[in-house]
């Protein structure tokens, strides 16, 4: 069996939906393989237990300077020719590449195969075409887009818009409803797989600022980063408001099925998250993103009627607390938004995904077949 290879970003951005994928081919008796980096060992993914696992060398070129461009560009040259080894050995069918720059030599490496060339499908997950994506996007067989109105896709590429495939237990969430707002208020704060500091600073003087009649009912759950965790704790121990704090949530649709209302970034798979699961969200997006895409990725939610959209920059507590107040004292708000939010789910993006990637590596078998 010629295998598909997936190749991304060891980041949850790209992980993530890598992983969606990978677990729906495994589940049609699909052999897979993994190219990424050494960020990848941090997620512990079933999807990927069994799969061969090739961490590549690769580096970021744009926005360095000179010296690390040049290093990044080296790593890349030589990540290619381990791929094209790799990939020519392996015989794969497919490449799918999920951006990031450890994606780019996988997908480099399969355009210079010849006869036995795998098929090449990208995958964008956000609203902004990525960098690595955009460099590739015209020599692809397809680029899969989870966004209508992706920015940036240059003309000519073979673009089809599937959504941004979600996990499993994710995808369930979809059409499940929304808890009722009328007794404990249960808040959600994630900061992606990476975590966020400005929640750290941000949102305890936000929470003590609320009315009693609100922080009453709170019980909240918020992502930190390992160094923040002690004085978060501290943050909030004068509040009476149960908090569990912790450095990543594994359960994290468990989490979600339960919120009322979500604070968080928006990368790609946190905004595809909080629709399949029908929430609403306050989201910052990260201000030093590549090309500001998490306030591309956040508008779609907010023009939708699904969330607001802050700027790091302008929020402070007292901003936060006057909106809190506003959204959690409004159970009819809360429910109008999860329901906008649930209209903008694709929980079956990694499904048509996985059906076009089939599709193009048989194509790919039909002509590489001997007459």
């Amino acid at each position: 069996m010629r295998p598909i290879a997936i190749a991304a970003g060891g980041t949850g951005g790209h992980l993530f939906p890598a992983e969606a994928l990978a677990a729906e081919l495994t589940a049609r008796g699909e052999r897979i393989v993994l190219f990424t980096d050494s960020r990848s060992a941090a997620f512990d993914s079933p999807a990927f237990a069994n799969a061969e696992r090739f961490v590549l060398n690769g580096g970021g070129i744009a926005g360095r300077n000179v010296l690390r461009a040049a290093r990044g560009a080296m790593k890349l040259a030589a990540g290619t020719i381990t791929a094209r080894r790799l990939l020519k050995r392996l015989d794969a069918a497919a490449v799918v590449g999920f951006g990031g720059y450890p994606a780019i030599p996988p997908a480099l490496a399969s355009l210079s195969l010849g006869a036995r060339r795998p098929a090449l499908i990208l995958h964008e997950q956000n609203a902004v075409l990525g960098r690595a994506n955009r460099s590739l996007a015209k020599r692809a067989d397809l680029l899969a887009l989870a966004y209508a109105e992706t920015a940036r896709v240059p003309e000519g590429a073979r673009a089809k818009l599937v959504g941004n495939p979600v996990r499993p237990a994710l995808a369930a969430l979809a059409g499940a409803g929304y808890p009722p707002a009328d007794g404990a208020l249960r808040l959600l704060v994630t900061g992606g797989s990476l975590g966020a500091r400005i929640f750290a600073d941000l949102i305890p003087p936000a929470i003590a600022a609320l009315p009693e009649s609100i922080r009453s009912r709170l019980l909240i759950a918020q992502q930190c980063r390992v160094e923040d965790l002690e004085r978060v704790r501290a943050a909030y121990s004068d509040t009476g408001i149960p908090v569990e704090l912790s450095p990543f949530f594994p359960d994290i649709a468990g989490r979600l099925a339960g919120a009322h209302l979500v604070i968080a970034r928006a990368g790609a798979s946190t905004v595809a998250e909080i629709a399949c699961a029908g929430r609403p969200s306050l989201l910052l997006p990260l201000p030093s993103a590549i090309d500001d895409h998490q306030s591309a990725n956040a508008r779609a939610l907010e023009a939708a009627g699904a969330a607001l959209v802050l700027p790091q920059a302008s929020t402070t507590p007292a901003r936060l607390a006057e909106l809190l107040a506003e959204w959690l004292g409004s159970p009819e708000r809360l429910a109008e938004a999860a329901r906008r939010a649930a209209s903008l789910a694709r929980p079956q993006a990694a499904r048509d995904l996985a059906d076009l990637v089939l599709a193009l590596a048989n194509q790919a078998n039909l002509l590489q077949e001997p007459r």
